[in-house]
């Protein structure tokens, strides 16, 4: 079963699908569905968008599939990110169906898709709203505050028993690098004493409850790979995923055989980056997102400490 994984899309979708169909005349099957890490961007008009994106030089092509006038040809189904329409998915608090085809899986908790447990985590940490209750989102300021996750929500995913998959927005603490990832994120205005703080440390203490086989994660728009190795002999790798700006870092692949993965592969082209014998770390992304993180690993100045995503 092939199933496709999408960085932050921003209201991409067409291009999303265009490279789904790429994916699938590489590769020789249609793929089953794709999973989505956040920031997706589901605004259901262009009014909407224009009022309620925080990126609104992005495109408002959700509101197509939300009139009906063009239909999602495999399932899509995403957790949140930080940027998102929360007026409308506050709707949705355990997950739902917004239009046919499309599904967002709700806060926190764990849903079964074509037979793969994923365990799933919407927004990012924030400290100073991490023990806060949750307002309504009714505005810019509302909206704003219903993209952090809360104590509660790291709760409910830690409660999960066991998953194949761990859908999260924001990197788990712990996974940055020193080659692709990190020179990218330098880039990004992270600078190289902030590396082990890259990422936030609950989303890493929900990897280190669950230890599941994949993590995968989007939000610094870096693309990346890493494992983690427990005392238990177990291994969780981690793919995180560039927005959906080009396939070779903003798109992912996954072929899973009896709840197993026996491939994966980063952009269109179908070739696999990974299999169960080989190792899973910088090396497995693409030597064209290797090569342009060297090129970045050395900005002439420092700009601000963290990107917002």
């Amino acid at each position: 079963m092939l199933v496709a994984v999408v960085g932050d899309v921003h209201g991409r979708f067409f291009r999303v699908e265009e490279w789904v169909d790429a994916l699938e005349r590489a590769r020789g099957e249609e793929v089953a569905f794709v999973l989505a890490v956040g920031d997706v961007e589901t605004f259901s008009t262009p009014d909407d968008h224009r009022r309620k994106s925080t990126k609104r030089h992005m495109p408002a092509e959700f509101a197509e599939y939300a009139r009906g006038e063009r239909k999602m040809r495999r399932e899509f189904v995403f957790v949140g990110g930080n940027n998102e329409d929360f007026e409308d998915l506050e709707r949705y608090p355990h997950g739902g169906e917004l239009v046919p085809g499309v599904r967002y899986l709700g806060r926190a908790g764990e849903a079964t898709v074509h037979g793969i447990r994923i365990a799933f985590l919407s927004g990012i940490y924030a400290p100073t709203r991490f023990e806060r209750p949750r307002l309504p989102a009714t505005g810019p300021e509302t909206s704003k505050q219903a993209g952090y996750f809360r104590q509660n929500d790291v709760d409910a995913v830690k409660a999960v028993a066991a998953a194949d998959i761990l859908l999260i927005h924001e990197w788990p603490r712990g996974v940055a690098g020193r080659e692709s990832a990190v020179a990218r994120a330098c880039a990004r205005g992270i600078r190289p004493r902030h590396w082990p703080q890259v990422g936030n440390p609950y989303a890493a203490s929900v990897v280190t409850r669950l230890k599941p086989p994949w993590v995968l994660c989007g939000h610094l728009h870096v693309p990346h790979a890493a494992s983690l190795r427990w005392d238990d002999g177990k291994i969780t790798r981690v793919a995180c995923l560039d927005q959906a700006s080009r396939p070779d870092g903003g798109f992912f692949w996954m072929d899973w055989d009896h709840g197993a993965v026996r491939a994966v592969g980063w952009g269109t082209s179908g070739q696999s980056s990974w299999r169960p014998t080989q190792a899973w770390d910088e090396r497995q992304t693409s030597s064209k997102i290797r090569a342009d993180s060297s090129r970045a690993s050395h900005p002439s100045h420092e700009p601000p400490d963290k990107p917002n995503g």
